[in-house]
């Protein structure tokens, strides 16, 4: 936290600007949830909420068409863009004026259910996501049964204020109901949901996500106060994801070595980089399947991994730029020998 957000903060405050202030505190959370001071981000975020801190968590209720899923401490960097509008949420969330129906929409992997994962725990609520496994019912009308008894049970949660519900896919039962591929349940089901969307408690948060936007019911669309589209990724936002995520697992399996350059090299040579969720993964097998006697390995694993290929060829790494040390880092070969046999190539 710098100092001006300090000054920032008493100035708001003397000037009387609400929401300023806010809008202060609520960047003064973000830094500490970024710096991972995960407690006293959600104790500023619970302050502004007007939530009761001391509602007992982990409460289990019984619930048939709902498991709860426990909130995120990973890190989850976003580009600024998508940043902004996941603050917005949170603000609009705070300031309960019946802002709460939010759609998620982007290929997978890009982060849409960590995301809101990572909002359960900012804004200290419960989380439940839908088991569709058990909504959906091969008999005729019981899957729109299942819906309305599954919005009953939201109904009867004992702390709305206090609950984000998940529709994880939602397109699973949710596809445009003049589709004439969709079957005739489904557009009933889609119906359902309709109606559902125009009774619901204004305390609590519902957030649907998706990876076939194109094919939602415009009717549906319209009932979420605010769509996200998460697939707003640059390749110089994936590097920096992909930097915080190699921090994190070097942090978890006690590597020091990190060597950073080389390792956004790697990325930067790539011509597509994957999604968050698969970067993820690929980082981690190259650390979890690295030589635990080479510090380095786990580079050469992410090179191999990122570029599909079984062997490092040094006439690859010399056309894509590498130099004759970072050649050396990659595949143990000695600079004389990398210079050898680069020369031999070129003759």
């Amino acid at each position: 936290m710098k100092k001006k957000n300090v000054i920032n903060l008493i100035r708001y405050y003397c000037e009387k600007n609400d929401s300023a202030f806010r809008n202060e505190s609520y960047e003064i959370a973000k830094y500490f949830d970024k710096t991972g001071d995960y407690q006293i981000s959600e104790y500023i975020m619970s302050l502004l909420s007007n939530v009761n801190t001391f509602v007992p968590q982990g409460e289990t209720y019984d619930m048939t068409f709902f498991k709860r899923i426990d909130p995120s401490n990973s890190p989850l960097p976003l580009p600024e863009k998508i940043q902004k509008e996941i603050m917005g949420i949170i603000n609009a969330i705070s300031r309960n004026i019946g802002i709460n129906k939010f759609l998620f929409e982007g290929d997978p992997g890009t982060g849409k259910t960590e995301t809101v994962k990572q909002l359960a725990r900012i804004l200290d609520r419960d989380l439940y996501s839908v088991q569709f496994d058990v909504v959906i019912d091969s008999k005729l009308g019981q899957t729109s049964k299942n819906i309305t008894s599954l919005f009953d049970e939201i109904k009867n949660l004992p702390h709305p204020e206090k609950s984000i519900i998940l529709f994880d896919e939602i397109d699973t039962i949710a596809l445009d109901r003049l589709n004439k591929n969709d079957i005739r349940e489904m557009g009933r089901a889609t119906s359902s949901i309709l109606k559902e969307l125009d009774n619901l408690n204004d305390n609590v948060v519902f957030i649907a996500t998706t990876n076939l936007y194109k094919s939602f019911d415009k009717a549906l669309i319209r009932r979420f106060d605010s769509i996200i589209n998460f697939n707003d990724y640059s390749k110089d936002n994936l590097i920096e994801v992909a930097e915080v995520i190699l921090n994190d697992f070097l942090k978890k399996f006690e590597i020091e070595n990190k060597n950073i350059k080389l390792f956004k090299k790697i990325l930067s040579c790539v011509d597509k980089l994957p999604y968050p969720g698969e970067l993820k993964n690929i980082i981690k097998t190259s650390i979890a399947f690295s030589d635990i006697n080479d510090e380095n390995d786990y580079l050469k694993q992410l090179y191999l991994l990122l570029n599909d290929k079984k062997k490092i060829e040094l006439k690859d790494l010399q056309v894509k730029g590498f130099t004759v040390r970072e050649i050396e880092t990659l595949t143990g070969i000695s600079k004389s020998q990398v210079s050898r046999e680069l020369r031999d190539d070129d003759e």
